[in-house]
């Protein structure tokens, strides 16, 4: 289906990287759930990040890439940053320092777990040291504190903000796009799950420097789409001129906010079907938290007819799926 990989120039080629993600992550057509869809359904793909190799994969390991090189560059010796209980991007930051030898703090809100499972058993395994705090809203306070904490303690820190979103994580979906490009002709529609906004803001910068007629949606997991929207538009702001422009012109993207339900994290009718849908058509696992909301945002637009049946719909899978084990 997809012909030989063959690149486009890389944007991001003079950033330095430490290379995690490997080959290129397999688009695979949905066949069959674009069958059990009707008649009406566009051609539908899978781009997928959940099959990253390293540390259980997902859409953090890209942006770790550009962020690990920045710290190894400044002679930091630990990575720390701050998440939920079984946050994804933690899990892949202390994976990212174990293969590197360095050392990681997890700053994470939410109650210490009794038994420790899924996400939050991998930080323990991979030797994170872990400290927990109350709610999100103490995050800042707590990261500032501990960063300070490990200088006079004589370490070097480097801080990595919640999901590694900054222009130079970014720069780790600017080059998947043309990992993508490289696999076959660009989708028509490209879906995904958003939060902190790093993969949405990659994803529409990579689209507009390669200059694709791709129409990009993110599903928020938590946020109004207006707060999204603000971040998203200043890391793209940020990654001009790590990219060597003054500014990306043509960066769209559509923040869709309408599939949060109760909540982060909190399972909702629609991502229960997407979450049994994608296993039992396509053996596809995705989570309450990112990724069946953003598949069932999919699906929904499928039904109410947004898309031709002669259209390319891609999900870019951003992983997640280690937290259907909590």
């Amino acid at each position: 289906m997809m012909r030989p990989d063959h690149r486009p120039p890389d944007p991001t080629s003079a950033v330095p990287r430490i290379p995690l993600v490997g080959a290129p992550t397999p688009i695979e057509e949905l066949t069959r759930l674009r069958a059990a869809l009707g008649s009406g359904a566009p051609r539908l793909l899978a781009k997928r990040d959940d099959a990253i190799p390293f540390g259980f994969g997902g859409n953090k390991v890209r942006k770790l890439e550009f962020t690990a090189a920045a710290a190894k560059a400044a002679g930091s010796d630990t990575l720390v940053t701050v998440g939920g209980v079984q946050s994804n991007h933690a899990r892949a930051t202390a994976a990212v320092a174990a293969k590197l030898g360095m050392r990681c703090l997890l700053i994470i809100n939410g109650t210490r777990p009794e038994r420790a499972t899924a996400n939050a058993r991998l930080d323990q395994l991979l030797g994170a040291d872990i400290e927990y705090i109350a709610s999100r809203a103490e995050r800042t306070e707590a990261a500032r504190e501990a960063m300070t904490r490990l200088g006079i303690d004589g370490r070097r820190p480097f801080w990595i903000p919640l999901g590694a979103s900054t222009p130079l994580g970014a720069l780790g979906f600017v080059r998947a796009v043309g990992e993508m490009v490289g696999q076959g002709p660009a989708p028509d529609v490209i879906v995904t799950a958003c939060s902190s906004g790093g993969t949405l803001a990659g994803l529409a910068a990579g689209i507009a420097l390669h200059e694709l007629p791709t129409r990009l949606i993110g599903v928020s997991a938590d946020d109004p789409a207006r707060e999204i929207e603000a971040t998203v538009g200043e890391i793209i702001d940020g990654v001009a001129p790590l990219v060597g422009v003054d500014a990306i012109p043509g960066a769209s993207f559509t923040v869709d906010d309408t599939w949060v339900g109760d909540g982060y994290g909190v399972p909702t009718d629609a991502s229960r079907e997407a979450q049994q849908l994608a296993a039992r058509c396509e053996a596809l696992f995705v989570d309450h938290t990112y990724t069946a909301k953003a598949l069932g945002a999919l699906i929904a637009r499928v039904r109410g007819g947004e898309f031709t049946p002669s259209e390319t719909v891609l999900f870019w899978h951003t992983g997640g799926q280690v937290g259907l084990f909590a």
